[in-house]
């Protein structure tokens, strides 16, 4: 499964074209089951419509719903035009596609940070629940995984600052469910004050913080 995600995570990032960027888009990114889902439910509680289309629904690795939007994978075969629906919401797009995403717009981006650990844990256990043990077990190893993952996180973090077209605000998942005021303080001076707090506040579980590492 990770293979098939990230089978390019040695591949050097696509420089962006340089133009003039019009509109600014909201996104949050991260890695999968870095708590993606969980911040865009919150966005949404806040006053933000996410563009998603449903395809994947609800199921116990996530109950309160992927909000995926399909045509987000074809970006790296230059699907962009649906970005023109994007003037009010926001859209999940995982890390690996941040360099697809078309230098004609400004970026916001929420990029959720998990102890990788933790993302790992969760992955397979996701697998693991839809049964399927072939891929669990033709899996690169843990150790393999990490280091892969960490030089991909070092290198979007390089290639998001070295684009003024983006901004990004860092999120730690684990410092989100122990405390998530601040946060939600931070989400409102990054993406204005029409965020409603009391109501991001709400969707807060803490007791899906499963696979937690102590």
């Amino acid at each position: 499964m990770f293979k098939k995600i990230f089978g390019s995570l040695g591949r050097r990032p696509t420089q962006i074209q340089s133009s003039t960027p019009t509109a600014t888009i909201t996104v949050v990114s991260g890695l999968p089951r870095s708590g993606t889902s969980l911040m865009m439910r919150m966005l949404e509680a806040g006053g933000i419509s996410p563009l998603t289309d449903h395809q994947r629904t609800a199921d116990d690795d996530n109950p309160g719903g992927y909000y995926e939007f399909e045509r987000v994978k074809q970006l790296e075969k230059g699907d962009t035009a649906w970005l023109t629906e994007m003037s009010g919401k926001v859209v999940k797009v995982i890390s690996l596609l941040l360099r697809h995403l078309p230098s004609d717009y400004h970026y916001k981006v929420v990029f959720m940070e998990r102890d990788l650990t933790e993302v790992l844990a969760s992955q397979r256990k996701m697998l693991s629940n839809r049964h399927e043990d072939e891929a669990v077990n033709e899996a690169v190893d843990d150790a393999q995984m990490t280091a892969l993952f960490t030089h991909h996180l070092q290198e979007i973090r390089q290639w998001l600052a070295a684009h003024d077209n983006f901004a990004v605000l860092y999120v730690n998942y684990g410092d989100l469910l122990a405390n998530p005021q601040p946060t939600v303080a931070a989400l409102k001076r990054f993406l204005g004050d029409r965020l409603d707090a009391a109501a991001m506040l709400t969707v807060i579980d803490p007791t899906l913080y499963r696979n937690r590492q102590e």
